[in-house]
C-alpha cells in the first residue's frame, strides 16, 4: 500500500460531541498529522460542520461522513479501539497503555486491516454500551488532579503517538527501531480479523440461536447482546474463525427448527 491508502486504514471517530468547536480543534489534529478519514456519530449541533476551530483543515470537516450509530461508523473496521481513562471504570476489555498503541495498529495494518479509533463525548466520554463496540480501549494516562482531557487534545495525542511511531504512517521520519516494520509477519489473510459488520452477523445468529433454544428471558435479550459483543471481540476471530462458526451456529438452528 501507499502511505496514502495506509493513512485512509485509519478512521478517526467522535461519538455523540456537543461541541462543535472540539469537532474543529479534531479535524485540525487529524490534518496536523496527516490523517484524513474523519467520522462523527450523533452530533449534538447540527452546524458542527461549520466550525471556526478547524483552521486549515475546513476539507476535513466538509468530508466527514456522519453516521447515527457507533456500529454503523465501525461497520468495515476490523480492529476499533476506544480511548478514555481507567481511573473511574473497569475495563471490560484488553486495556492498551498509549505508549503500546503503535505496535497495535502497526500488526493490524501489516495484515491490510482497517482500524478505528473512537473517541467519546466531552462530558460522559465512552459508555459501557460503546465501549461493547471496541477490540480494546487505549489508556491515556493523565493527572488524578484532572483525569479527563479535552477531545480536540486526545485526538491530537493519540494521532502523534501513530505518526511518530508506524513507519506506515510516518515514512522514514518514524522514532522507532529501523527493524521494527519488518519484524512484523506478512499474515495468512484467512487469519486477518473479519470486518465489523461480519461480527455482528455472527452475533445476530448466535441470538437468533439463543432466542429458538429458550436460552433465557426476553427481559435478558439487551444484556445477552451486550456480553456476546464483548465476548466475540474478546476472542480475536480470524476469518477461517468466523466462517466455521457461522457454518456451526447454522446448523444449530437448523437442528432446532427440524
Amino acid at each position: 500500500m501507499t502511505t496514502e491508502q495506509q493513512h485512509a486504514s485509519l478512521d478517526v471517530v467522535l461519538v455523540r460531541p456537543r461541541n462543535p468547536l472540539n469537532i474543529g480543534a479534531a479535524a485540525r489534529a487529524c490534518a496536523n498529522f496527516g490523517f484524513t478519514r474523519l467520522t462523527v456519530v450523533d452530533p449534538y449541533d447540527p452546524t458542527w460542520r461549520a466550525a471556526c476551530s478547524a483552521v486549515d483543515a475546513e476539507f476535513l470537516l466538509a468530508s466527514a461522513r456522519l453516521t447515527s450509530t457507533l456500529a454503523e461508523a465501525v461497520a468495515t473496521a476490523t480492529l476499533v479501539l476506544g480511548t478514555g481513562s481507567v481511573d473511574r471504570r473497569k475495563s471490560e476489555q484488553p486495556v492498551v497503555a498509549l505508549p503500546a498503541l503503535a505496535p497495535v495498529v502497526a500488526q493490524e495494518l501489516a495484515g491490510a486491516g482497517r482500524v478505528a479509533l473512537v473517541f467519546g463525548s466531552e462530558k460522559h466520554g465512552l459508555t459501557r454500551e460503546d465501549l461493547a463496540w471496541c477490540h480494546q480501549l487505549v489508556a491515556i494516562p493523565t493527572s488524578p488532579l484532572q483525569p479527563s482531557m479535552n477531545l480536540g487534545q486526545s485526538v491530537a495525542v493519540c494521532l502523534y503517538e501513530l505518526a511518530t511511531r508506524v513507519p506506515a504512517f510516518a515514512g522514514d521520519n518514524h522514532i522507532l527501531p529501523a527493524d521494527t516494520a519488518a519484524s512484523l509477519p506478512a499474515p495468512d489473510p484467512a487469519d486477518t480479523h473479519p470486518v465489523m459488520q461480519d461480527l455482528d452477523r455472527l452475533a445476530s445468529l448466535i441470538e437468533e440461536t439463543m432466542a429458538a433454544a429458550r436460552y433465557s428471558p426476553a427481559s435478558m435479550r439487551a444484556a445477552n447482546e451486550h456480553d456476546l459483543r464483548l465476548a466475540l471481540r474478546r476472542m480475536a476471530f480470524t476469518r477461517h474463525d468466523m466462517r466455521r462458526a457461522l457454518g456451526l451456529f447454522r446448523r444449530i438452528l437448523w437442528r432446532i427448527g427440524h
